[in-house]
């Protein structure tokens, strides 16, 4: 009798063992290849995001700038300036002595009259500014003023210029 127990609890146990049995090592081997290469994929992706976004960016240098004065009360500034960056930039706004320059006495003359300016990869381009001593901004020989170009980006490029 103690046999036929002993003998129905093992069959009993080893039918539970393998009715509870998991997934065959091939499909467990085939999820674990596809989650890897789903993450593979989704970093590749992350990081080509990142890449577009550190790379396309404005970059000008400021190559020279330099005035001559051309009247009792009026100079000319040249500010030479070239796109070093991998993208187009985008002058906005010229500032003279932190003011717009049309507020500081100035004008656009030469190639580049109205802002915004569109400069291309790899090119330059001399901005001209004539200015005006007046009331609201006055200036003399000898001056040190600071030309500042502000990007679409948000970028600003200073040069200090005197006024001979």
């Amino acid at each position: 009798m103690i046999e036929k127990f002993i003998s129905a609890s093992l069959n009993s146990e080893v039918m539970r063992v393998n009715s509870r049995r998991g997934i065959s090592p091939v499909i467990a081997t085939v999820i674990l290849i596809a989650i890897a290469v789903a993450i593979a994929i989704a970093v590749a992706f992350w990081a080509t995001g990142l890449t577009g976004v550190f790379t396309s960016f404005e970059k000008l240098e400021v190559v020279n700038a330099y005035s001559i004065k051309t009247g009792a009360n009026t100079w000319v500034v040249y500010v030479s300036v070239k796109n070093t960056g991998p993208s187009y930039a985008t002058i906005t706004e010229i500032f003279i002595n932190n003011k717009p320059y049309s507020i500081a006495g100035g004008t656009l003359i030469g190639s580049v009259t109205s802002l915004p300016y569109s400069m291309q990869v790899a090119s330059s381009q001399t901005i001209t500014i004539s200015l005006t001593s007046a009331a609201a901004s006055p200036y003399t020989s000898g001056q040190t003023i600071v030309v500042k170009i502000h990007t679409a980006s948000g970028a600003e490029y200073p040069k200090t210029v005197v006024l001979p």
